[in-house]
């Protein structure tokens, strides 16, 4: 179904592999539309029962030019980075990886874990400077949570309704968990200047004419003062949003860079050990990077554009 704002655009999801154990539905990017703001890759995974299985295997894998952000609706997942940091996080914190110039990490849930696992993994596009930095990573159990009207609002990443998150990204951004407890339409003030996208994470969303669910993602594009969504019930939804970002990317494997140089220097770097660091308590072997291409990695504006 089309949007009735001409700016919106209903985009499925696919099945991807995660790990050996995991499969999660890639919502960005694709190839009507690579980001919505700085965030350039959206990984949205479960409900799963993972009762008799062991839930979330990622061994060592590297990282460069991006912010990780992890949120969980459900279960538990281990984060191990090569700066010594052994991090569990649980529904309702958030945990946020700079690679800057390069890390590595792992995620796995505990032996012991919960018998479901639901969540997202987003990807932030760093920007010059920050993306030559060094590496960091936080961990925030207390986040901005506020009831308006018939919606519960939990502010992940950004500022909104004059709450701040404090997770520390470098481009202006906006992520926040909108959560339906009854079936009146909830109202939220935007920026003009940013770009948002709707996720269903459980649950259905009306707004306007168009109905999103989850497995796909609702590109609400540019100039919006407000967004007036309808939920059922116990409905969870991701609201992100941004400035356009406009620095053209090389997206490969687990790099975000702006050449293929770049990227080539990379894979060939971890393949080497180098740069990354090794990843603390985890003594799994790290993933091999796949063969590059027999093409040149070329770049990408945000809305799709080969550079040459």
């Amino acid at each position: 179904m089309a949007p009735a704002d001409p700016g919106s655009v209903l985009l499925p999801g696919h099945d991807v592999p995660l790990g050996r154990y995991t499969t999660v539905r890639r919502l960005l990017p694709q190839r009507q539309r690579r980001m919505v703001g700085a965030w350039c890759f959206v990984d949205h995974f479960g409900p799963d029962d993972v009762a008799q299985r062991p839930g979330m295997e990622v061994p060592p894998h590297p990282h460069t030019g991006l912010q990780t952000v992890t949120w969980l609706l459900d279960g538990e997942i281990v984060h191990r980075d090569s700066l010594g940091n052994v991090q569990p996080i649980r529904p309702g914190q958030l945990n946020v990886m700079t690679s800057g110039h390069g890390i590595a990490h792992s995620e796995r849930s505990p032996a012991q874990h919960p018998p479901v696992m639901h969540g997202v993994q987003l990807w932030v596009a760093l920007p010059d400077p920050a993306r030559a930095g060094g590496p960091g990573f936080a961990h925030h159990e207390d986040l901005p949570v506020w009831r308006d009207g018939d919606t519960d609002v939990t502010l992940l990443v950004g500022e909104l309704g004059g709450e701040r998150s404090p997770a520390v990204v470098h481009t202006p951004l906006l992520g926040a968990q909108l959560t339906a407890r009854g079936a009146a339409p909830a109202r939220l003030p935007l920026r003009r200047d940013f770009e948002y996208a709707l996720l269903a994470m459980s649950g259905v969303a009306e707004v306007g004419d168009v109905s999103v669910e989850p497995g796909s993602l609702l590109y609400l594009g540019l100039g919006r003062e407000s967004l007036t969504l309808a939920a059922a019930p116990g409905s969870r939804l991701l609201l992100l949003g941004g400035e356009p970002f406009e620095e053209p990317l090389v997206m490969w494997w687990n790099f975000v860079g702006r050449s293929h140089e770049e990227i080539a220097e990379a894979r060939a770097d971890w393949a080497a050990g180098r740069r990354f660091g090794v990843v603390a308590d985890d003594a799994a072997p790290p993933l091999p990077a796949p063969a590059l291409p027999t093409t040149r990695l070329l770049a990408r504006t945000r809305h799709g554009e080969i550079l040459r």
